[in-house]
C-alpha cells in the first residue's frame, strides 16, 4: 500500500544513493521547498560535491546512526532493500518509501506534467521546461541529466508547473498522479522487471489513465498505436493527443530537412502551419521537439513563442554532447544505449559530418539487458565505419556468467562479416585502439549509459601523455 507522505511543512528526509541523477534530483527539490535533506552513497563524486556546497550533508558508505531522528527515508530501486539504513529507519518506525512514492508526494503539490517513454524523455522534458521558462511560467522540474542553459536537472519554483521525467525502469511513471503527459514512443527494455514488451506497453496505458488532463503521445510508433488501439477497444477515457508524420495525427510533422547546419520541417496544428528550426540534430530531436512544443500550447504557450524559444535549445548533458577535439578529430559523447537511440544518434552524427569517417565506440550497459537483448544491436551501427564494442557496465547488476560485450559484437558481424568491429575488453585497450585508428578529420562518438562518459577525457589524456614522451 502506498503511503501518503505529506511535504506541506519541513521534514527531515534522507536519501539513500543520493549521488545518482534521478535521487539527486529529488533531494535539490526538497532542499529548495525547505526541508532539511540529508543523503548518502557509496561513492564519492562531482554529483554529492554538488550538493554538498548547496547545503547538504551526504555521507560515504551506508551506516545507521545516519538516520537517527529523520522523519522520512527514500531510497533508490538500485538500492536493497538489507541495506543498513533502511532497516535501522524500518525498526525505529520511520517511514520509508521507494523513489516513486516520493516523486508522488512531489507531483501532488503542483500541477505536474509527467514525460515518459523508453527513448528521448530527457530531452524532451529539457525542451518543455526550456519553452516554459522562455515564457516566463518559472516551471519546477525534476529530469534525470543537467540542462546545459540552466546547468541543472532540478528546480522547484513554488509556481503552478512542475514538470517530471517519468522512468518506467522500477515502474515509477505509473506511480504519479499527474494534469498532463508525453509518451515519446514504447520499446522493449527493462524485461528483468517487466518480463515482456506487452507488459511495457501495459504500464505505459496505465501511466496514460492516471493522467487528469491531455496525453500527447507518438502517432508513428508502432506499440504507441498498439496502446492506442487497446484503449479504444477497451473504451478507456483518455484525452489523447497525437503527432508524428501520419496524415491522422493531431498534429502533423512534414518537409523535414536535415542539413549539417539543422534540423527542420513543417507543423500542422489546429489548421495552422508553422516552421520549426533547431540547432539539434536528428529527425528523433524534430520529433521531441514538436512533443514539447505540443503539450506547452496544452499548458498555455502559443506556438509561435514555443517554436522560438526551441530555436535557442542548448541541449542537454551527454546528448550529443561536444568534448574536444584530437589531432583534428571531433570527439562526440552521448548517453544512448539501446538499439535504437544507437541508431539515431549515429545518424545526427551523419548529418552533422555527412563527409567524415565515423568511429563508434560502445559500453553495453547491465547483463540482463546483453543477455535479453545482444541480438537487437545487430543493425544500429550500420552507419558507422569502425565499431570499438567494450565490456558491458554492470549499474549494480550481478554479473551473469557468459554475457560479455562480444555478444554484440558476434551480433554485428552475425548480419555484416565485412564490418569492422574490434572487441576491446578493458579501458586501456580501448583507449588504445581508437587511439590506433582515429584519424585527422574523423569523428569519434562513443555511447553508452555508464562510465563511457570518461572515454574522450582519458582519450584526451593518453594523447597528451604520448605527446609529453615524444
Amino acid at each position: 500500500m502506498k503511503r501518503k507522505i505529506d511535504l506541506s511543512h519541513p521534514r527531515r528526509v534522507h536519501v539513500i544513493g543520493i549521488g545518482g541523477p534521478g535521487m539527486s534530483a529529488i533531494a535539490i527539490v526538497l532542499h529548495q521547498m525547505g526541508h532539511l535533506v540529508t543523503g548518502s552513497d557509496i561513492r564519492d563524486n562531482a554529483t554529492v560535491q554538488s550538493l554538498r556546497s548547496q547545503g547538504m550533508a551526504v555521507s560515504i558508505g551506508h551506516t545507521a546512526d545516519v538516520v537517527d531522528n529523520v522523519d522520512v527515508v527514500t531510497y533508490s530501486t538500485s538500492v536493497p532493500l538489507d541495506n543498513i539504513e533502511i532497516l535501522a529507519a524500518s525498526r525505529a518506525g520511520t517511514t520509508v518509501v521507494h523513489r516513486s512514492e516520493m516523486l508522488a508526494a512531489i507531483c501532488s503539490l503542483a500541477r505536474s506534467i509527467g514525460v515518459a517513454g523508453t527513448h528521448g524523455k530527457t530531452t524532451t522534458s529539457a525542451m518543455l521546461v526550456h519553452i516554459l521558462l522562455d515564457a516566463e511560467m518559472k516551471p519546477s522540474y525534476v529530469i534525470g541529466a543537467e540542462v546545459l542553459q540552466t546547468r541543472s536537472g532540478a528546480s522547484w519554483t513554488g509556481e503552478e508547473v512542475f514538470v517530471v521525467e517519468a522512468d518506467e525502469s522500477d515502474g515509477t511513471h505509473a506511480a504519479l498522479s499527474l494534469r498532463g503527459a508525453i509518451i515519446t514512443n514504447i520499446d522493449k527494455d527493462h524485461l528483468d522487471y517487466f518480463g515482456s514488451l506487452e507488459e511495457i506497453r501495459r504500464s505505459f496505458t496505465l501511466f496514460a489513465q492516471n493522467v487528469d488532463g491531455p496525453v500527447v503521445v507518438c502517432h508513428e510508433d508502432g506499440q504507441v498505436l498498439k496502446m492506442l488501439s487497446e484503449a479504444l477497444t477497451n473504451g478507456l477515457e483518455i484525452n489523447f493527443v497525437t503527432y508524428g508524420a501520419t496524415t491522422q495525427a493531431d498534429v502533423r510533422v512534414s518537409n523535414v530537412a536535415l542539413t549539417a547546419m539543422s534540423s527542420e520541417c513543417d507543423i500542422t496544428l489546429d489548421g495552422d502551419m508553422y516552421h520549426l528550426s533547431l540547432s539539434t540534430f536528428g529527425r528523433h530531436n524534430l520529433l521531441n521537439a514538436v512533443a514539447a512544443l505540443t503539450m506547452a500550447q496544452q499548458l498555455g504557450v502559443a506556438v509561435e513563442d514555443g517554436i522560438k524559444a526551441l530555436a535557442c535549445f542548448g541541449g542537454v548533458e551527454r546528448r550529443f554532447q561536444d568534448r574536444g577535439t584530437l589531432n583534428g578529430a571531433v570527439l562526440l559523447d552521448d548517453y544512448a544505449h539501446l538499439p535504437a537511440e544507437i541508431a539515431a544518434v549515429i545518424a545526427a552524427t551523419k548529418q552533422r559530418f555527412p563527409e567524415r569517417r565515423l568511429v563508434a565506440v560502445f559500453q553495453p550497459n547491465r547483463y540482463h539487458r546483453i543477455a535479453a537483448m545482444a541480438q537487437d544491436y545487430a543493425d544500429c551501427f550500420s552507419e558507422a565505419d569502425i565499431v570499438a564494442i567494450t565490456d558491458v557496465y554492470a549499474s549494480g547488476t550481478p554479473r551473469i556468467a557468459g554475457i560479455t560485450g562480444e555478444l554484440v559484437v558476434q551480433a554485428i558481424h552475425g548480419v555484416n562479416s565485412d564490418k569492422v568491429v574490434a572487441w576491446c575488453r578493458t579501458r586501456d585497450e580501448l583507449v588504445q585502439y581508437v587511439s590506433q585508428q582515429l584519424k585527422t578529420g574523423d569523428v569519434c562518438l562513443s555511447m553508452g549509459c555508464g562510465d563511457i562518459e570518461e572515454f574522450p577525457d582519458q582519450l584526451l589524456k593518453a594523447h597528451a601523455a604520448t605527446g609529453d614522451k615524444q
